[in-house]
């Protein structure tokens, strides 16, 4: 049996399929400063993952850490989206693909 160090955080039902592997991990549950951290390493890993692997499945992950993090710091789901509607009458989206050169 090789054991891995890890040292991420993982999702919520990943210890239990790991032990009805008959694998026995070794984990702990993280203080919000230890969470905090782990959660922007996170997003960093699956926007990583999703440059190499531009598939939903890869997308969806990172979507699952944006849920995580608007949990974590009490934001309203409602109210990132509003703002997101704001900033795109004032500014728009990015759909027209524009490069600026030089301003």
């Amino acid at each position: 049996m090789v054991y891995m160090k890890y040292n991420k955080l993982v999702r919520d039902k990943i210890i239990s399929i790991i032990q009805e592997s008959g694998e026995n991990p070794t984990f702990h549950m993280a203080d919000d400063g230890e969470y905090w951290q782990k959660l922007k390493e996170k997003l960093t890993e699956e926007t990583n993952e999703f440059f190499a692997d531009e598939s939903e499945e890869e997308l969806a992950d990172i979507f699952e850490v944006l849920y995580a993090i608007i949990a974590h710091k009490g934001f309203d789901k409602a109210a990132v989206e509003k703002i997101r509607q704001k900033k795109f009458a004032e500014r728009g989206g990015f759909k027209d693909k524009i490069i600026l050169d030089e301003a």
